[in-house]
């Protein structure tokens, strides 16, 4: 069970406060960040912890646990975030990011991070080795579910679709794969660099059920998370978002894969995210 179960309107509140973390993770780290990809994913990752995760930071190592991975690695500030608010580790460790020696660096490392699964990159092995974990749950006869977020720009992997492949024939209906389409990857739009639309058509034409929903509001990522339907089917979830959103003047800028606030930047972006 999860140990928070928040209501919607105290998802939004939580979302918004993991933004503010976002911001100034970002603004203090010596390496830079992915300031748009943490915050397209904000929804999503606050929704799972905080609500549907059969996970808590005292159960690590629960055999039964859900399993959550970020095949995304590069978003991985925004991950720790969502972790460190959720009580995985001291907040106090989050002015360490991508320091030396520090339990938090610049990708997802699990010998490093209390509650981080997998080391990841944004390489496309992430979906694979969830389906793997999936597999090995339904032998043993578990009832974990494995979380997987993908970006969509990482889905020009051809190993993702192999994996959706075998996901598929072996009926991994305790699979829920996100994807956090939100059109842009590193150097600019992922329909102008590899384009893999339509995403929903290429997916159920693998085997997989397919739901879609904006990715950026909470209300609609919980009422799809509370109703995939249950088929004996993989669940892909296509998460329509915004890369950079919440900050007007980062959202939907290319230029912000790579950039972190500074400056004014940072005092902008804070007082567009104080709570309402």
């Amino acid at each position: 069970m999860n140990p928070f179960k928040l209501p919607v309107a105290d998802l939004e509140r939580t979302a918004r406060s993991v933004r503010r973390r976002i911001i100034q993770l970002n603004a203090g780290s010596p390496a830079g960040g992915h300031t748009g990809a943490d915050l397209s994913q904000v929804e999503i990752l606050t929704a799972l912890y905080f609500r549907f995760l059969n996970c808590a930071p005292d159960r690590t190592g629960d055999p039964d646990r859900d399993i959550y991975i970020q095949s995304k690695g590069h978003a991985v500030g925004g991950y720790y975030c969502v972790l460190a608010e959720a009580g995985y580790f001291p907040e106090s460790w989050l002015p360490s990011y991508q320091h030396s020696d520090s339990h938090l660096p610049g990708h997802p490392v699990r010998q490093k991070t209390p509650g981080v699964e997998l080391n990841t990159g944004a390489l496309g092995h992430g979906l694979p080795v969830a389906v793997g974990i999936a597999l090995a749950a339904k032998k043993d006869n578990s009832k974990r579910r494995v979380f997987v977020v993908t970006g969509d720009g990482e889905l020009a992997e051809g190993s993702n679709w192999e994996a959706a492949l075998v996901a598929a024939h072996y009926g991994l209906d305790n699979l829920i794969i996100i994807n956090d389409k939100n059109k842009l990857q590193l150097a600019g739009s992922t329909k102008e660099i590899m384009n893999t639309d339509p995403l929903p058509d290429k997916w159920r034409a693998f085997g997989l059920e397919v739901t879609e929903c904006n990715g950026n509001d909470m209300a609609a990522v919980v009422e799809t998370l509370e109703n995939l339907p249950v088929n004996g089917k993989p669940q892909v979830i296509v998460a329509h978002t915004e890369k950079g959103y919440g900050i007007s003047f980062i959202q939907s800028k290319p230029e912000w894969h790579h950039r972190v606030p500074k400056g004014e930047e940072i005092a902008l972006a804070l007082e567009e995210l104080k709570d309402e």
